[in-house]
């Protein structure tokens, strides 16, 4: 061939070559089919439930005693389980989630630890657990008496059916349990006690108390992730029966509503909780505090067994203390009046009997307008400790004191009213629209942070919101590392997202807002966020529903959204081509004119939002509605080991050795960690670190090793059963001295789960 006819060969090829490069650098607006699951008859292309649509269904008579000089819980319960789904199961999946408290627990192995010189001692006292608080299962049967095969799997119980359940049948199964209750301060959970030492009294916070369904869908089929603690629960809707006993002189907050008042409930107390059904302005006092110290003195011998039933939820838990204040009001909603009511101790005084019952008031009326009608008879805020909040259906436990001599500073009040409002607003995102926390967090967390974030607005003009608006993300420290791809996107996983904080609520929440103040305008926004809530109430929603309803009911196609904000760490970079102005500020300066009150939703909000709370109700003014900043009380830092329980103070005073082993991954591939510890006795011991500790840094993991003895050396691999290439550097020493860690104690702080 002669090359004058090569050369319109090659400019054709080359402009092939260049076109393909063109279209290699995918454009923003693409559409995100290829990322969401292909519509079908039981999830719409519009977003909506299809027609054959079908979600099974479970429904609780239990029985559980809190034996609370033993701190133990055991109970026994019916589960009556319909098989809806379209296919047979010949097995069951229950979830068995107190067995995250096994003393060999999945969660307890697969955790890193460290160490660092500047530690609080619950830090510390939580890297040497004993505790043990596994379900101990008696027995697991059918309706008939006849006993189970059933096989554990940490947090998961399968259990054998002797035949397939045929679509459209029922099944029996009654299981028999007991549990010991964990210490929610030292050793941390969802659920627990909480013991005063100012009042001398505990207050038990039961969730997770029983053996619980998991759901089966469409989307996985059985959803049994095992609980590592990040991920929340995923469960069947179903009604729910309880018999609740405990020590007679005990008042107790559940889900539900009270069956046997008059046999639990003193006459002067019936007659105040139908004062409290009456009164939308103010709180009644059911029991004040006078007389839940004599009860508490008194010691009433025996106990007593409330009943309450709940229809139509997917969990129950409850509330126990021979020391609660109790309070309650009602709620004026468009077709019916929930009552608010707290359960807390003196020692929340004065912030819980100010604010607690009027902020879940304030939080049932903002919910409703912008998701759906709280549609359940009572709301329930019980106060569980020093920090952070989990939620129930009709009921959520909430962290937050003021300082022991009754002050408080604006951040701890704002921290406690903030708290109750997002642990309330649980009661939509995940209680009722019903999506897989353990899968996506975002989808209850972030939309309720965001619908928080609203509330709070509603409740005072210079409530200093964390989350919630775009401000909120971007001045986070954590953006950075996100957007420079060091963390994964919002679509991650809950219990592998390294972050799960920042992407689940502040991210999430974020953009919710950029989408309602910028992309679609609030009228746009707001009806097809409260159509996407009327879709899929007392469903299982997923992701893609969420998107696709959004675009359905807004007109907006909002791929290029969804692909930037929830599946990439892209970031916005829109710039200013000019310096601002940035001071430090100092104790006793004023605020700044322009972020604060700049942002777009604060702007609207002077017009949109005619009175707040604050305005309209004149008690609930105090000295920080008048400035937007909190000068904290520096002393609470101060104090180290005052305060300290027994077990804390034992803890440090032990003597014991810790040693933090950190181990790296340089080939890529993880494996089990095996390590050979040898002794300065001469003794040696062998331990084995299940493969899951990897699962939030694929590169490097640390341990921490508590013992009485002194370790010389440290072998990895020593039986040589990982297949690891590298012995050079499986073999290290220890140092001949010891640094030394320096306590502290932080004030208290505001988490939420």
């Amino acid at each position: 061939m002669r090359t004058r006819h090569l050369f319109p060969v090659i400019l054709v090829l080359l402009a092939m070559a260049i076109g393909a490069t063109a279209q290699q650098k995918e454009n923003q607006f693409r559409q995100i089919d290829n990322l969401l699951p292909t519509p079908n008859q039981y999830r719409t292309g519009s977003g909506r439930p299809g027609p054959a649509y079908w979600q099974q269904r479970a429904d609780y008579d239990i029985a559980v005693a809190l034996d609370a000089e033993h701190v133990r819980v055991s109970g026994d319960e019916t589960i009556t389980y319909h098989n809806n789904a379209p296919e047979p199961l010949d097995y069951l999946w229950i979830q068995l989630d107190q067995n995250i408290r096994a003393k060999n627990s999945l969660a307890a192995e697969s955790r890193s630890t460290t160490l660092s010189e500047n530690m609080r001692p619950d830090q510390l006292s939580r890297l040497q657990q004993d505790f043990d608080g596994g379900f101990e299962i008696a027995y697991v049967k059918d309706g008939a008496g006849n006993d189970l095969p059933h096989t554990v799997v940490n947090t998961m119980m399968r259990v054998d059916l002797p035949e397939p359940l045929k679509s459209g049948r029922t099944c029996t199964l009654r299981v028999k349990w007991q549990y010991l209750l964990n210490d929610r301060e030292s050793i941390g959970g969802r659920s627990g006690y909480h013991y005063s030492e100012r009042d001398s009294s505990y207050i038990f916070a039961i969730a997770q108390f029983f053996p619980r369904m998991a759901v089966y869908d469409d989307v996985r089929g059985w959803l049994h992730k095992q609980f590592l603690g990040s991920g929340e629960f995923a469960l069947p809707f179903g009604d729910y029966r309880v018999r609740i006993t405990v020590p007679a002189d005990h008042i107790v907050g559940a889900t539900g509503t009270l069956q046997n008042p008059r046999e639990v409930l003193t006459a002067e107390q019936r007659k105040r909780l139908a004062e409290a059904a009456k009164s939308y302005d103010q709180t009644v006092l059911i029991v004040t505090g006078e007389e839940a110290e004599a009860n508490r003195a008194a010691g009433t011998p025996g106990t007593k067994t409330w009943v309450f039933k709940a229809e139509n939820v997917r969990d129950f838990a409850f509330a126990s203390s021979d020391n609660f204040i109790w309070d309650a009001m009602a709620v004026d909603l468009p077709t019916h009046d929930p009552l608010a009511m707290s359960f807390y101790t003196a020692e929340g005084n004065p912030l819980w009997e100010k604010f607690s019952t009027k902020a879940l008031a304030h939080g049932i009326r903002v919910f409703s307008k912008y998701t759906m009608e709280y549609p359940y008879p009572k709301a329930v805020s019980v106060m569980t400790g020093r920090g952070g909040g989990m939620e129930y259906p009709m009921l959520a436990f909430n962290g937050g004191k003021p300082n022991p001599d009754g002050t408080y500073s604006k951040w701890q009040k704002e921290g406690l009213v903030g708290v109750i409002i997002h642990e309330f607003g649980h009661n939509i995102f995940p209680m009722i629209v019903n999506s897989d926390e353990r899968q996506w967090g975002w989808m209850d967390e972030g939309m309720n942070t965001f619908v928080e974030y609203l509330a709070e607005e509603e409740w005072s003009r210079n409530f200093n919101s964390s989350n919630g608006h775009a401000w909120g993300a971007v001045r986070d420290p954590r953006y950075n590392q996100f957007i420079t791809g060091e963390r994964g996107p919002i679509m991650t996983a809950s219990d592998i997202d390294v972050d799960y904080g920042f992407n689940a609520y502040t991210k999430a929440s974020a953009g919710l807002s950029i989408l309602r103040e910028t992309i679609l305008g609030r009228e746009l926004f707001d009806y097809a966020f409260r159509e996407y809530v009327d879709r899929w109430k007392y469903k299982h929603p997923t992701p893609a529903d969420f998107f696709r309803t959004m675009e359905d009911a807004s007109g907006t196609d909002l791929d290029w959204f969804w692909h930037g904000w929830f599946f990439t760490t892209d970031k916005v970079d829109l710039g200013i081509d000019n310096v601002s102005w940035y001071r430090v500020r100092l104790p006793g300066d004023e605020p700044v004119p322009g972020k604060a009150d700049g942002y777009i939703t604060r702007i609207r909000n002077r017009t949109d939002i005619p009175e707040t709370a604050v305005e309209r109700d004149a008690s609930l003014l105090d000295t920080y509605d008048s400035t937007a900043y909190d000068i904290r009380d520096e002393d609470q830092y101060a104090k180290t080991i005052d305060g300290l329980s027994d077990e804390q103070k034992g803890l440090v005073e032990a003597g014991y050795n810790f040693y933090q082993i950190d181990i790296s991954s340089n080939g890529g591939l993880v494996m089990p960690i095996i390590l050979k510890l040898d002794f300065a006795d001469g003794t040696e011991e062998v331990i084995r670190i299940p493969v899951e500790i990897w699962r939030l840094d694929n590169e490097k993991v640390s341990k921490v090793i508590v013992t009485e003895k002194q370790i010389v050396k440290v072998t990895l691999d020593p039986y040589y059963e990982t297949a690891d290439v590298n012995e050079g550097n499986n073999t290290h020493g220890v140092g001949d001295a010891p640094k030394l860690i320096s306590l502290s104690r932080y004030g208290q702080y505001r988490g939420m789960f």
